[in-house]
């Protein structure tokens, strides 16, 4: 899974540089495309300072019996949401009740009749004590720097001086509860965290970081389904190795919300100040 999984983010990259087309889209919200590598180098850093920022103090033992059921159900959802969407065409609101169904009913009845029935999988559970808990803040501040400040920043939008405030208010929080919040829940927190117990740390990483960025195809689309594929790769897939490792060392939901909340929100956000 691991070889395979490198392999899709790398060989989508190389197949770019070959053909002489390294940019792509950044937000289902504009055709404007930008470098790949504008999008690596702020993921490249974050995961370098996160791998030298320390790590909990304590981590409590998962429970001993693998979660293949949840992580075969949950994986599941993960295919038939990108599948679904795509051929449905990701628009509105098929978008939104496929990812409330897919992503978040179904597992929430699997984890209800397995916690009635006493066999719900307990995963790990990570204690950050005193100053550690705050660790995260160091990477993901860095990322949150070199996306949006400096020579490699992504272009702001114009969205926010469109609308009034009131719309603006309720546009970014159904973004960050439907997208951010759900996503990472169900990537994440659940369907990474029960990979991990079953492939180990980065298999699980890199597989949860491919299902999330496989799904972004329906609603950045160009028609051509390879080229879109390893767009996503090296765009949302690469991301996705930020979020992953930053659950899976701290397993605390803040620094993953705050980095794809950023994603959703800043370019519309910041011209505001």
């Amino acid at each position: 899974m691991l070889f395979g999984g490198l392999l899709s983010i790398l060989g989508s990259a190389l197949w770019f540089v070959l053909t002489g087309s390294t940019d792509v889209r950044y937000s289902a919200d504009t055709d404007d495309t930008i470098p790949m590598w504008l999008r690596w180098i702020p993921v490249l850093a974050g995961l370098t300072l996160a791998r030298l920022m320390p790590g909990p103090a304590i981590a409590t033992a998962p429970t001993q019996r693998r979660p293949r059921l949840e992580a075969g159900v949950l994986l599941g959802s993960a295919v038939l949401f990108a599948v679904t969407l795509r051929l449905i065409g990701g628009g509105e609101p098929a978008h939104t009740l496929l990812k409330l169904l897919l992503l978040l009913a179904v597992p929430l009845a699997m984890f209800f009749i397995l916690r009635r029935k006493g066999t719900a999988w307990q995963p790990e559970r990570a204690v950050l004590d005193g100053w550690r808990r705050w660790a995260p803040v160091v990477p993901v501040s860095i990322w949150a720097l070199l996306s949006y400040a400096g020579p490699w920043a992504m272009p702001f939008s114009d969205f926010a001086s469109t609308v009034s405030m009131t719309t603006l208010v309720l546009v970014v929080v159904t973004v960050f509860l439907v997208n951010s919040v759900i996503e990472e829940l169900f990537y994440r927190r659940w369907l990474q965290s029960r990979w991990e117990s079953i492939l180990g740390r980065w298999p699980a990483i890199v597989l949860a970081s491919l299902l999330w960025a496989a799904w972004h195809v329906a609603i950045q689309r160009t028609g051509d389904l390879p080229v879109d594929l390893a767009s996503t790769f090296v765009n949302q897939g690469v991301l996705g190795l930020l979020l992953g490792y930053l659950w899976s060392k701290y397993r605390v939901m803040w620094p993953i919300l705050v980095i794809h909340g950023a994603v959703n929100a800043a370019r519309i956000l910041l011209p505001l100040l």
